[in-house]
């Protein structure tokens, strides 16, 4: 048998050469990655049939819970999000995230369009887990033909409804992206910092 002592420091070693943001990478990724799967456990458990209503066929051949959210829908949800923290390890460089939203708040203090870097960056990996090429393909706006795309979940007519002159016309260019969306924000809620939830 394994001495579990040993494990432990060996998995506390491995961890320990990790440079900081790697290791924060890697934290989020297994939190995310655990919440997604506590979270899918609980709608399954909370949507499955009970023994009584087993027998009662469903009226529109896919389980609901009383707010109309199918298990299919909260498990594609739960997938997208840890995904989405997968991606992020992966893909971008905490330095690029960094840069633009520098490159943003500098377009936005001359555009008088409020907001700071930590209402954004937090923003941003709520939204997007600081993917510039995340896409929802799951939610209302998706089913409706307009997926949210970039690292602040845009939409294609709020991006043109918003976008900031001096920016690109991509809906997925990250300084583009993060304009229009701190810009539809100062709009809608007085600022970016004031948005806490999806938006």
């Amino acid at each position: 048998m394994p001495d579990p002592v040993a494990r432990r420091s060996s998995i506390r070693t491995s961890a320990q050469s990790l440079t900081p943001a790697a290791r924060n990478a890697r934290i989020r990724r297994f939190s995310v990655s655990g919440l997604c799967a506590a979270g899918a456990a609980a709608a399954a458990l909370t949507l499955a049939p009970s023994p009584a209503h087993a027998a009662e066929p469903a009226s529109h051949g896919v389980a609901t819970s009383a707010a109309g959210v199918s298990a299919a829908g909260i498990s594609a949800q739960a997938h997208a999000m840890a995904e989405k923290a997968h991606k992020a390890s992966k893909a971008t460089d905490t330095d690029d995230l960094d840069r633009w939203i520098r490159k943003s708040l500098k377009i936005m203090k001359a555009e008088g369009i409020p907001g700071t870097y930590e209402g954004l960056h937090r923003n941003i990996m709520r939204e997007s887990g600081g993917d510039p090429h995340a896409a929802n393909g799951w939610d209302v706006n998706a089913q409706n033909g307009t997926p949210s795309k970039g690292l602040l979940q845009v939409i294609q007519p709020t991006f043109e409804a918003y976008h900031v002159d001096g920016t690109a016309k991509s809906l997925t260019d990250p300084v583009a992206n993060i304009t229009a969306a701190a810009n539809y924000a100062a709009d809608k809620y007085g600022s970016i910092d004031n948005v806490d939830s999806a938006y």
